[in-house]
């Protein structure tokens, strides 16, 4: 049983067969049994992943945290309590940090799990029953209607007037039309219009189907197995910590080594020696720097919180600085997801409707047929043939209109979103249902197979069929259309159907009106009573209309370097439309629509080269969409993925960042995502991107502060081997400076405001180091002036007579106070600290407050002193600490001066020089 798969492909009675399951009885007792043993329950299989306690113990798998966890073994062993506390409770804050980060995975597994938790209204041994949706079968028989959610994949063997809301399962935005053809092999699945799916709504008419799919057999569940199988990937950030880390790891246990071997050779004691590696290693290891990226990464998150973005996953604020690519759904993002009627046609003339969705607000203005030239507002009342299309509309309607309220801001419908359109245009014509004077008699439903629908209307005391529907079914039936003065004159079918294929064209949904008079004594309206003689009363054209915000998010995008593709499992002439008015095809590109049906059989490299040259693929599959986003990041691409339905999950996951709907996605959406959009606007999106870019430059400027720190203690330590005298710093002062210093000076760089231009620079290249040349060149010149400073004021405070004590807490304090200065020149990478503001981060002058003020105690404090081994040191010994710190500064601005005039004094002698990277 059940060895063929491609249901929508096979006659209904053939798959009714396959199953031996009679549509009037349905299965038997026996049959159901057999079936729950072959198959099992219609449930989704949960993918927990690693436990707990794996979970966690994976967070202190990184080099830097072996490094630090080997530093708290041997100060413990040589009884350093206050240095083993201190590193390990780094340690343990960044793994506490990371483990709470964790799960997405197995929440948007279990979202999917929950997704088929409800009842299906069955057939069974003669007898319709409502049972669990977790006991249904292959073969079972289901009975569907309006308001049901689809709890198995079925192929439907009976329907009337059948519409299922697919939006979460394909992102088609509109309810899809069923019918009982059999339809090609090849059929995308937004194509199979004989089928019902799994997590799908039924929204009008009803229908019974025979079900062929249950639990991880059907698309939900396949869709399922996509996420639990698509690894996630590194961010950049993380890519390039993990690369500096390794850098950073042989760095340290060589110069470790180094420093144990020369102080063996000058004939120190091995003890000795030991603790001067340790020192050495220590201080070159930035402790600071992971808690510091955390919180900075958090402080991000705060911002963006505000701009309506929230983020889920915290690496994903710098993702958003570097990505190259955002692959975009249409409906509900890019568009508004409320059919809009944009144009209508009645009397030989063209009208264009301003506004967007459902809200009422907008006018009508009159446009020449073959033109896209506008005129002022007009007055409906004054164009007959306009009056009586907008009035077609809103009588010939089942929807309902909801003004906000206190409980929901914003207008809504209930019904059909296509004829809440109509109604919203005749509101913008000042005609609302309840102003027309009418009252409906009776009425003809839509039906699949007539493709319209007609009512029988009392209006101003006179009787009146009207129309709505297909061109193909309305346009045959009409003898005599209205003029532009509203006579009845012949019907001019050409110049209709040309019109017709012009708003086709644009992908806008075209729908047809006509009318006829009637007596007052016809109470029944029959398909019989439309056949013919109607007058063509006008056209009028709709479509999801894209976010007026969203049209200039996607300009900027563009500014910043970043490609914009839409991927959508809607139709390729709207989307090739919606994208055209976006700006994402631009006039002079040569890509073209792709649907997922071309992506079919391609190779691997055929592909690549679609993937990368084109932006607008519809009528695309949740593997299509997934394949997309593996090939644009096997090119190097930083890919950004928004998507708000079930269909979007496995993608959303797979993205280097996936952003969710927060008001219509779906929950497993939300829980595969990184990044949640609280508007559902892609102008969010473009917003994200800017504050991570500040939160990603931010990141930078902080190591590149942090790593002269590391760097010249290290070289102190190492100099004082080389030249066999005592350490300046011992491993509590190294400890000190770099907790004390991250926390309360690097810290405040988070703070900083973007700088101007940030979205006119092209993203940080994925793969460049985590410090270029430059920087490189900064950090070393920085390092070698903090250690000739502290070594040298150490050296002189033992020459004029101070205590190792008093010498070693002068040489902290040259550390501490060079930092300080230092922090000014990091507030920009590559402009002067007046030209950003001495006072535009109010937050460095309260950390430098606060860092002075504890450096104070650790210099005057007594329990301090016994604590850190420091001493009270002289007015004068500060003043030169200050001086060298000012020195230091002075010697960067001018580093930074004559670099950016060297820069300058290129472009100008060659234009197309490239910028130098400034890549982290």
């Amino acid at each position: 049983m059940q060895d063929l798969k491609d249901w929508h492909s096979q006659h209904s009675e053939a798959v009714l067969k396959q199953f031996e399951a009679d549509p009037e009885r349905g299965l038997s007792p026996q049959q159901v049994d057999r079936q729950q043993a072959q198959f099992g329950p219609n449930a989704i299989t949960k993918h927990d992943g690693d436990g707990p306690l794996k979970r966690f113990a994976l967070q202190f798998h990184q080099p830097l945290v072996y490094i630090l966890l080997s530093a708290v073994v041997v100060t413990l062993a040589l009884q350093e309590w206050v240095d083993s506390i201190v590193i390990f409770a780094v340690v343990l804050l960044n793994a506490i940090i990371g483990f709470v980060q964790e799960s997405k995975a197995i929440n948007a597994i279990n979202a999917l799990s929950g997704s088929i938790k409800s009842t299906a209204t069955v057939i069974r041994d003669g007898v319709k029953s409502t049972i669990p949706a977790q006991q249904l079968v292959p073969g079972d028989i289901v009975l569907l209607q309006a308001g049901d959610k689809v709890t198995a994949d079925m192929r439907l063997v009976k329907v009337r007037d059948l519409q299922v809301d697919e939006s979460a399962l394909t992102g088609e935005s509109v309810p899809v039309e069923k019918n009982l053809e059999v339809l090609a092999k090849e059929a995308l699945l937004g194509d199979r219009q004989n089928m019902a799916f799994s997590s799908t709504l039924v929204v009008y008419g009803t229908g019974v189907g025979v079900v062929t799919e249950t639990g991880d057999n059907t698309e939900i569940g396949k869709i399922s197995e996509l996420i639990a199988t698509t690894p996630t990937l590194d961010t950049p950030l993380t890519k390039r910590i993990k690369q500096f880390s390794h850098l950073l790891l042989y760095a340290i246990v060589g110069l470790a080594a180094i420093t144990l071997l020369i102080g063996y050779l000058h004939g120190q004691p091995l003890l000795d020696s030991f603790m001067a590696a340790v020192a050495l290693a220590v201080g070159a290891i930035p402790e600071g720097l992971p808690a510091a990226v955390t919180i900075m990464l958090a402080i991000g998150v705060s911002r963006m919180a505000k701009r309506k973005a929230v983020i889920r996953n915290l690496p994903a604020v710098e993702t958003l600085g570097s990505t190259t690519i955002i692959c975009s759904d249409k409906t509900g993002t890019l568009t508004k997801n409320e059919m809009t009627v944009e144009q209508i046609y009645s009397g030989g003339m063209l009208y264009a409707v301003s506004g967007n969705g459902y809200d009422p607000e907008g006018e009508i203005q009159a446009q020449m047929p073959q033109s896209e030239l506008q005129s002022a507002a007009i007055d409906p009342s004054t164009q007959p043939g306009l009056y009586a299309t907008l009035r077609a509309g809103a009588l010939c309607n089942d929807a309902q209109l909801m003004a906000p309220d206190t409980q929901n801001a914003q207008w809504r419908i209930s019904g059909d979103p296509t004829e809440a359109a109509l109604l919203v245009s005749a509101h913008k014509a000042n005609m609302a249902s309840g102003s027309l004077n009418a009252k409906r008699v009776d009425c003809i439903p839509f039906q699949s197979e007539y493709q319209y629908m007609a009512t029988l209307d009392d209006v101003d005391d006179a009787r009146i069929i009207h129309m709505k529907g297909s061109i193909e079914s309305i346009l045959p039936k009409c003898q005599f259309m209205l003029n532009e003065q509203g006579a009845c004159v012949a019907l001019d079918q050409q110049a209709i159907e040309q019109q017709v294929e012009r708003l086709a064209a644009k992908g806008l949904r075209v729908l047809a009106f006509a009318s006829k008079a009637t007596s007052q004594e016809q109470t029944t309206l029959s398909h019989d009573d439309v056949a013919g003689e109607l007058v063509f009363l006008g056209l009028q054209a709709m479509i999801d209309p894209p976010r007026p915000e969203a049209i200039e998010a996607v300009a900027a995008c563009h500014r910043a370097g970043i490609r914009v593709k839409m991927i959508t499992g809607d139709h390729a002439l709207t989307a090739t439309s919606i994208a055209k008015q976006l700006g994402i095809i631009q006039p002079q590109s040569a890509g073209k629509t792709v649907t997922g049906y071309q992506l079919g059989d391609l190779s691997e490299h055929e592909f690549s080269d679609i993937a990368s040259n084109n932006d607008v693929f519809a009528r695309v599959s949740p593997e299509n969409k997934l394949q997309l986003v593996k090939s644009l990041q096997a090119e190097g691409h930083v890919v950004a993925m928004t998507g708000d339905g079930v269909n979007d999950a496995p993608a959303l996951r797979r993205a280097d960042i996936g952003v969710a709907m927060a008001l219509n996605g779906t929950e497993v959406a939300r829980d595969a995502s990184d990044m949640m959009l609280t508007d559902d606007n892609f102008a969010t999106v473009r917003a994200a991107v800017e504050e991570g870019r500040g939160v990603f430059d931010n990141l930078k400027k902080f190591i590149v502060w942090t790593l002269p720190t590391n760097g010249g203690e290290g070289l102190v330590i190492l100099l004082a081997v080389l030249l066999g005298v005592s350490l300046p710093l011992l491993p509590v002062h190294i400890l000190w400076v770099n907790m004390t210093t991250a926390i309360l000076l690097g810290l405040m760089l988070a703070f900083e405001p973007r700088e101007k231009g940030i979205m006119e620079r092209p993203p940080y290249d994925p793969d460049a180091p985590i410090i270029d040349g430059v920087l490189m060149w900064r950090i070393l010149l920085v390092s070698s002036l903090l250690c000739i400073t502290a070594f040298g004021l150490y050296e002189l405070e033992l020459m004029w007579g101070a205590t190792e004590a008093q010498a070693r807490t002068v040489a902290v304090a040259m550390f501490v106070v060079g930092e300080a200065f230092y922090l000014f020149n990091c507030r920009s990478l590559d402009r002067s600290v007046f030209s950003v503001g001495m006072f535009s981060n109010r937050w460095i002058w309260i950390g430098i407050a606060l860092m002075m003020a504890l450096q104070l105690l650790f210099t005057y404090q007594p329990l301090m002193n016994d604590w850190f081994q420091s001493a009270p040191i002289s007015l004068e010994a500060w003043l030169r600490v200050i001086a060298c710190g000012w020195l230091i500064s002075l010697i960067v601005g001018v580093e930074k001066h004559l670099r950016g005039r060297n820069k300058t004094s290129q472009a100008t002698s060659d234009p197309n020089t490239n910028r130098v990277s400034e890549s982290v």
